[in-house]
């Protein structure tokens, strides 16, 4: 087989007048492939078929096997053509497959991808979609493992979106993300939609559950919960989320802390994202301009739900939330303890690994460190009773063994610490007794 290369020079040679035999020692070919191209009879770039396809006879089983079962595994079928007499391999199976159409799609189980669609109207003011987006490989300093969370919430007119790392996906979090968010976003819509996310509903039949059934009364929304299979029902915050993972979370540094990813994300989706042009209707607008025109309503007090969050303290007494370091006291360093907030309290918890809490600290702005007096008083009395005045030992210095190592090494020797050998009186006593007797 010619390349396509090799088949424009043969025939640009033959146009000079060159032979084809003087062509094909030029090309190293041989002289009746040379001949069938510049016939037509070849075409470069696609191999000959063979006379007869081996695949041919095996046609109508595998036609009709995956009529059958859309889903039967091509492993399956092999072997049950090898055991049919097909010869030839898995892979040549897999391609005469794909080639032929041989596979047909099972509708029930068909993705949203391909399928006709329609576009659904978002009056303003009306829908806020919201999702979360996972996010793999975190910086290792934040603690949270393989993975983070990006609880995103996104208004389903104007496609403005904003979004809150959280630690966990519990319903305190995605409370505290839906009221955050919210007010990010400058107000409350007519309807929350959500996929069917166990926090929100019962993913089997789409109820939403009884503890935030609360949560929505207290912010005056209605819930809407995407039914199942059917797809493109929250494009608007699906393309944020794929706009975050791309635009923010790909180029993010390993040396930022949470709070400064957060703010990241902040600035990328005020300065440049709500900047982004689009047409609705007959206007065209700026995300933010459009957004304006949203009907959105004030967000009411924070839902009272309790976030809890398990942290390690520092060295110097102190436990990160959020930004901020409380204090604790000094005895707990090195110890795991957990911190729990109350959304829309003024103050948080540090309890120990068995609920007894040792510190209420009032909560503070992004940086700030607060700290109790006694727990102060506390950490320096601790680390001034640490100190030593004793000299360090130098690396060169003679130190031989003492009075007690020594005492040590001779009772594992057996021999007298002074070096007179020990000598066990009872081993000659068996030995006399031995002599006396009479054999």
């Amino acid at each position: 087989m010619l390349t396509r290369e090799e088949d424009v020079d043969a025939h640009a040679l033959h146009a000079r007048g060159w032979k084809i035999a003087v062509i094909a020692r030029h090309l190293g070919r041989e002289r009746k492939t040379i001949r069938a191209y510049l016939n037509g009879d070849r075409v470069a770039g696609e191999r000959a078929s063979p006379a007869v396809d081996p695949f041919e006879p095996f046609v109508d089983y595998a036609r009709e096997r995956l009529g059958e079962d859309p889903h039967l595994w091509a492993t399956t079928l092999f072997d049950e053509l090898v055991a049919l007499g097909f010869e030839q391999s898995y892979q040549t199976l897999t391609r005469q497959v794909r080639a032929r159409g041989l596979r047909p799609a099972c509708e029930t189980c068909r993705p949203a991808k391909g399928r006709a669609v329609t576009v659904i109207e978002h009056p303003p003011g009306e829908e806020t979609q919201w999702d979360w987006l996972e996010l793999p490989d975190p910086p290792a300093a934040w603690g949270w493992g393989s993975s983070a969370n990006l609880f995103v919430g996104a208004l389903a007119h104007s496609a403005r979106w904003r979004g809150v790392l959280a630690e966990s996906m519990d319903q305190a979090h995605v409370i505290d993300g839906l009221d955050r968010v919210s007010r990010e976003l400058g107000g409350l819509t007519s309807v929350w939609r959500f996929d069917r996310m166990a926090t929100v509903c019962h993913p089997a039949t789409g109820r939403i559950t009884a503890s935030f059934a609360g949560v929505a009364k207290h912010y005056g929304v209605s819930v809407a919960i995407c039914p199942p299979r059917h797809g493109n029902r929250k494009g608007v915050v699906e393309k944020a989320n794929h706009t975050a993972a791309q635009r923010w979370w790909r180029n993010l540094s390993d040396d930022v802390t949470v709070e400064e990813a957060q703010a990241s994300l902040d600035r990328l989706c005020a300065e440049r994202l709500d900047q982004r042009t689009r047409v609705i209707g007959d206007r065209r607008a700026t995300v933010a301009a459009h957004a304006e025109t949203e009907r959105l309503r004030p967000v009411p007090s924070p839902f009272p739900a309790t976030v809890t969050v398990d942290r390690r303290v520092a060295a110097n007494a102190r436990v990160a939330y959020r930004g901020n370091f409380y204090s604790v006291p000094p005895e707990l360093a090195h110890t795991a303890v957990t911190v729990t907030a109350r959304l829309g309290d003024a103050h948080l918890d540090i309890a120990t690994d068995t609920g007894i809490v040792v510190a209420r600290h009032r909560l503070a702005g992004t940086g700030a460190v607060v700290a109790d007096h006694g727990h102060v008083t506390a950490l320096n009395r601790a680390a001034l009773a640490a100190f030593s005045d004793a000299p360090p030992h130098r690396s060169k210095q003679r130190i031989p063994p003492g009075p007690a190592a020594l005492a040590a090494a001779a009772a594992l020797r057996g021999t007298d610490p002074a070096g007179a050998t020990v000598i066990d009186l009872a081993r000659y006593a068996q030995a006399a007794n031995g002599r006396n007797t009479l054999t």
